[in-house]
């Protein structure tokens, strides 16, 4: 797992402010359906998802990816991302470290500056949206930018005759910055921008199924996979 992985606005921290057009930012749109109409969110809620999903400075959508698991432990996962984060270290993968926050939301910073702080705004039987604020380091030379993301999964799960059920899942991630250093980072990372979008909408994936097909193929191993540190 890259730390694109697991940031919330996860899939696009690699590349934050590499701008498309204006011109051409006003023809993005929501690929994937919302699990809750924006109607029907509060409208803080509403206007926070709408500023971001409507202006986005870059977008992605992974291509939708099958796997056999069970649906509770997958969704569990969803709810847990540091525990996520926690059972691919102790597989040997290096992960980042997710800290939960007392009031839900869910943060994650490193050494260079970057911090990200994320919650799940909406949900249902369908997927569900999360939000996050922060600041990102790019990378080495790179400047510090304020960042807000949505990212929005969908999922649906069809049972088997076994217990358990193939899960098909897929995520669209819109991420937006003011930073006035847009133009300089997007001449540094060029066209290589909305491939590295899609290949962190991607990894954002694989962080929670790989874990969930794990504890599916391995039970007697999940308990301790996903115990929290120190137990």
């Amino acid at each position: 797992m890259t730390r694109a992985t697991v940031l919330l606005c996860l899939a696009v921290a690699a590349a934050p402010v590499c701008a498309e057009p204006r011109a051409e930012k006003a023809k993005v749109a929501s690929k994937l359906p919302l699990p809750v109409a924006l109607e029907a969110m509060p409208a803080a809620t509403r206007d926070a998802l709408t500023k971001v999903m409507k202006d986005p400075t870059i977008s992605a959508v992974s291509p939708a990816e099958e796997f056999v698991a069970q649906p509770d432990m997958y969704q569990w996962l969803l709810d847990h991302p540091d525990r996520t984060a926690g059972a691919w270290r102790k597989l040997g993968v290096a992960a980042v470290e997710i800290k939960p926050l007392k009031d839900g939301r869910f943060c994650w910073k490193d050494e260079n500056g970057s911090e990200l702080v994320w919650q799940n705004v909406a949900q249902g039987p369908t997927g569900r949206v999360w939000y996050a604020e922060g600041k990102v380091n790019p990378g080495p030379l790179l400047p510090t930018v304020a960042v807000t993301a949505v990212a929005v999964i969908n999922y649906a799960d069809t049972p088997r005759s076994t217990g358990d059920a193939v899960i098909k899942h897929q995520i669209e991630v819109f991420l937006h910055t003011d930073s006035r250093t847009a133009n300089l980072i997007t001449k540094m990372l060029g066209d290589g921008a909305p491939r590295m979008a899609a290949q962190g909408s991607e990894q954002l994936l694989m962080f929670f199924s790989g874990i969930a097909k794990y504890a599916h193929d391995k039970p007697e191993k999940a308990r301790t996979l996903l115990a929290e540190s120190g137990r």
